[in-house]
C-alpha cells in the first residue's frame, strides 16, 4: 500500500530548517482558503454564487459574485496571522495593509483570487493563482515597494485549479509538486510529486479569434504552432479560456501557452504580479521557459502594481521559436 502524504506532512518534511514555522504556517493558510473556495465552487449552481456581482474591479473587469468572496476570503484567512507584512490582489486597487492591530509578518501574498472566473456559470475550470516574496524593509509595515519584485525573488508560487477536482500545485523552489483535494477527508493528498515538463511538446494554446490584432510575427509564430512551417512541431491546439486550466494541462503534457499584445492591448493582457510572474517561478522550476517575447518573466521588474505584459509559457524551445520571430520583426523594422 502506497503512503498517504497530505500537504500539511509533505510541506513539513520538505521545508528546510530555515523555513520552518511561519513560512510553512503560511503555506497552510493558503491551503486552507482553496479548500473553501472548492467547496463554493463545487456547490456553484446551489448557491447564490452565480453571475456578477455589480461591481467593477480596477482591471475594468466586471467582479463575479465568486470572485469578490474568494478575494475577501483570502484576505480574512492572512491578514491577522502575522506572518505577512502586506498582500496584493488582482481585483483590488491599492495594496492591502496589515491591520494595525495585528503583528506584521515577514512575507508578501500577492494573489489572482479566482483567474478565469467568466467561465463559472458555464461550469468550466477555473482557478486562483499566488505568489510569496520575502519583505523587503523589516523595520516598517508593508509597503508598495515590498511588493514590486521581480518573479525570479519569489520564495514560492503556486495556482489552485478547480475543476473535476480541486488540486493545488506549489514550488518553493525545489520541484513543483501537485496535490488534489479528497472531499472525504477534507485533505489536500500528494498526487503529483515533482512534476516536470514532458520533453516532447503535445498542445499549444491561444485565443485564435483575435489573430487579426496581432503583429506578423506572432501570426507567423500561430502558423509555425499550426504546422504550417517545414520545421513546425506536430501539435494540437487546446483552449480553454482559464489560465490556470491552460497552464496545467500544458504542464502535464507539454507545450505552450501564449497571450501577445494586440492592436488594442499593446502591453499585452495578462497581469505581470498576480499571473505571469508566478507561473513562471513554476514553469523554470518544471523545465521550461517564460518570456513577454523578449526578456525573461522572471527578470522584469514590476514598476505598477497591476503593470500587463504579454506572456509565452512551456517548452523552453516552442518560447524561444516566439522570442526569435519577434527579434527578427523588430530588426526588420528598425
Amino acid at each position: 500500500m502506497s503512503k498517504i502524504v497530505t500537504i500539511e506532512r509533505f510541506i513539513l518534511e520538505n521545508q528546510p530548517a530555515h523555513a520552518r514555522g511561519t513560512f510553512t504556517n503560511l503555506l497552510y493558510d493558503i491551503a486552507l482558503a482553496a479548500k473553501i473556495i472548492a467547496t463554493k465552487t463545487n456547490r456553484a449552481g446551489l448557491s447564490d454564487i452565480l453571475g456578477r456581482a455589480g461591481n467593477v474591479n480596477v482591471q475594468g473587469e466586471h467582479q463575479q459574485k465568486l470572485d469578490v468572496f474568494a478575494d475577501d476570503l483570502i484576505r480574512r484567512v492572512c491578514d491577522h496571522t502575522g506572518r505577512l507584512c502586506v498582500m496584493a490582489s488582482e481585483e483590488r486597487e491599492d495594496i492591502i495593509e496589515i491591520p494595525e492591530q495585528f503583528e506584521k509578518g515577514s512575507y508578501v501574498l500577492v494573489y489572482d483570487p479566482l483567474d478565469g472566473s467568466s467561465n463559472i456559470d458555464v461550469n468550466v475550470s477555473i482557478g486562483t493563482i499566488f505568489g510569496v516574496y520575502r519583505c523587503i524593509d523589516k523595520a516598517n509595515r508593508g509597503r508598495l515597494e515590498d511588493v514590486l519584485q521581480p518573479a525570479r525573488d519569489l520564495v514560492a508560487a503556486g495556482y489552485v485549479l478547480f475543476g473535476a477536482s480541486t488540486m493545488l500545485v506549489y514550488s518553493t523552489g525545489d520541484g513543483v509538486h501537485g496535490f488534489t483535494l479528497d472531499i472525504e477527508l477534507g485533505e489536500f493528498l500528494l498526487s503529483h510529486p515533482h512534476m516536470i515538463l514532458p520533453e516532447k511538446p503535445t498542445y499549444f494554446s491561444v485565443n485564435s479569434a483575435y489573430y487579426q490584432r496581432w503583429s506578423p510575427a506572432n501570426q507567423r509564430y500561430m502558423r509555425w504552432l499550426q504546422g504550417g512551417e517545414p520545421d513546425s512541431p506536430p501539435l494540437s491546439a487546446r483552449y480553454i479560456g482559464s489560465l490556470v486550466a491552460d497552464f496545467h494541462r500544458n504542464l502535464l503534457r507539454g507545450g505552450v501557452f501564449f497571450y501577445p499584445t494586440e492592436a488594442n492591448k499593446p502591453r499585452g493582457k495578462l497581469r505581470l504580479l498576480y499571473e505571469a510572474g508566478p507561473l513562471a517561478f513554476l514553469i523554470d522550476r518544471a523545465g521550461g521557459y517564460a518570456s513577454d517575447g523578449c526578456t525573461p518573466i522572471l527578470d522584469i521588474d514590476p514598476t505598477e502594481l497591476h503593470q500587463r505584459v504579454p506572456l509565452y509559457i512551456g517548452n523552453t524551445d516552442l518560447v524561444r521559436r516566439a522570442e526569435q520571430l519577434l527579434q527578427e520583426e523588430e530588426m526588420v523594422a528598425a
